[in-house]
């Protein structure tokens, strides 16, 4: 299991309530399942990705969550994650509005467009990077919005968003962001991931 997914797992306790979104193969959810005894559930808006959740036994629907998500009832969920997945919204603060809605606490994971080796690509290649966390080319990325762990702190800030716990990920090391930390975290981590409410 990716460290990643590690992080996430060990913020959610047992015997909660999670929805998982864009949940891909259900990775995460197969293990809060297994080993933390989690009542999970899933959307993913590939179906062959569904097909392969619910091969496994687990209880995924297939939707958009940008269209899906208004018809989950308030705080029916303990925590709602995503998942490497903001930066590929049209929408991305309409998604968030409505995981803050539906779940009690938010995981939020995203993939580091500050990370020093994508800054350095972009300065001395002159082209989009395409790198472990980032693997696409520029035409074909799902990545709409670009976000750096300090602009994703910036618009919660902005917005009046809590945020608990922020996690950062470099080379599969993890650590903690602080405020005394952020610009280094900021040129120096891959991933961040934020628990929010």
């Amino acid at each position: 299991m990716k460290n990643e997914f590690k992080v996430i797992a060990n913020i959610i306790q047992n015997n909660k309530r999670v929805l998982d979104i864009g949940c891909g193969d259900g990775t995460l959810m197969e293990y809060l399942k297994k080993n933390q005894k989690n009542d999970v559930r899933g959307l993913e808006p590939k179906k062959d990705l569904v097909q392969e959740c619910i091969s496994k036994g687990l209880s995924v629907i297939e939707g958009d969550a940008e269209k899906e998500l208004i018809q989950f009832p308030e705080k029916s969920f303990d925590y709602v994650v995503l998942s490497q997945t903001l930066q590929a919204f049209l929408y991305p603060e309409e998604v968030l509005t409505q995981l803050l809605r539906i779940g009690k606490q938010t995981i939020v994971s995203i993939p580091n467009f500050g990370y020093w080796k994508v800054r350095l690509h972009l300065l001395f290649k002159g082209t989009m990077p395409v790198t472990k966390n980032l693997p696409n080319d520029w035409y074909n990325t799902p990545n709409l919005h670009m976000c750096t762990i300090q602009d994703f702190v910036n618009f919660c800030d902005k917005k009046k968003i809590k945020i608990d716990k922020s996690m950062c990920l470099t080379n599969e090391k993890i650590s903690e962001i602080t405020k005394g930390n952020m610009k280094y975290k900021n040129i120096f981590s891959q991933l961040g991931i934020f628990l929010i409410q």
